[in-house]
């Protein structure tokens, strides 16, 4: 089983607009279409695609409950999330031209997580997590979650010896990879923060940290990525597509990645399907849609070089 936790999750209200945004003028929206939000649940949709077994998990407010959990269902997302009484699932605008590339993004902050709720997840990894099992952290965390929650959290993840995933950002992201996580992607900044070396190319940081962390990729956008495992360095070449909407690309991304580990593919496999998955992506105008028929043809255009062996 995998499960992916959304700690502060989100319904997105995708605004379509003419041309490009732009100040000092009216931005008609032409259509409103709604998606799940947040990084974790991008990453359940990528899984459920490829039929893996998957519970989502984390905490959404009662007001709007109801819609939101008609998203997840119309994404047949299997979840457990805690609910938060008298309070609101925040929104993320996204606002998306249709006849240019790109989106903007504007999130609400979300809201803050009782005591309670945090000890019932707690609870729930620690008598259903198993050591065969996949954890994914994903995502910002909610207004007054600290890194003494997140370590709490993070903690109890490894005690289950299960395989933890994150994709985090911040002093949460600094945390998971000094504390022995399997999976991280930090993007190309981020690993300079990482790896103390912010006037040092890519290629010395990840030679500082992969050593520490079994998967580790740094994203480079449109350009590919970087993916160090088993003593080896390899670059991905991304496959030149049209770009509608990059938001949750990097989610599909872990999603193909964790799907490939799940499959026990090879590590150039792994590489592929996710690289694949989040080309797909791209090319739609929501957050989370991609194409399996397009995810085979992608998989041919991808260039995989080693650049390092140690």
């Amino acid at each position: 089983m995998i499960y992916t936790i959304t700690l502060n999750p989100a319904i997105d209200r995708l605004l379509f607009i003419r041309g490009e945004l732009e100040k000092r003028k009216t931005n008609r929206v032409i259509r409103t279409a709604f998606d799940c939000g947040g990084k974790g649940l991008h990453v359940s949709h990528v899984l459920n695609q490829y039929h893996i077994p998957n519970l989502a998990l984390g905490f959404i407010g009662e007001q709007n409950r109801p819609e939101f959990l008609d998203i997840l269902n119309k994404r047949a997302i299997s979840h457990c999330f805690f609910v938060e009484p008298a309070k609101w699932t925040r929104e993320c605008f996204v606002v998306i031209s249709e006849t240019s590339s790109g989106s903007t993004m504007m999130p609400e902050a979300g809201f803050t997580v009782s005591q309670k709720n945090k000890e019932k997840l707690l609870f729930f990894i620690k008598e259903r997590v198993k050591k065969d099992d996949y954890v994914v952290i994903a995502g910002s965390p909610p207004p007054e979650f600290t890194l003494d929650d997140f370590k709490t959290l993070f903690s109890a993840v490894k005690e289950t010896e299960a395989f933890l995933a994150c994709d985090l950002s911040g002093e949460f992201l600094l945390y998971a990879a000094k504390n022995g996580v399997d999976f991280l992607k930090p993007n190309e900044e981020e690993v300079k923060i990482l790896g103390h070396k912010a006037n040092e190319d890519v290629l010395q940081n990840i030679r500082l940290l992969m050593g520490e962390i079994r998967y580790f990729v740094v994203s480079l956008g449109k350009k590919g990525s970087y993916v160090a495992h088993n003593n080896k360095i390899y670059r991905v070449i991304a496959p030149q597509v049209t770009e509608k909407s990059d938001t949750g690309a990097g989610d599909a991304f872990v999603g193909g990645f964790i799907a490939g580990l799940f499959e026990n593919l090879s590590i150039e496999d792994v590489i592929r399907k996710a690289t694949s998955v989040a080309a797909s992506k791209v090319q739609y105008m929501d957050s989370s849609t991609f194409s399996l028929e397009e995810v085979e043809h992608l998989k041919k255009e991808i260039s995989i070089i080693e650049v390092e062996g140690m």
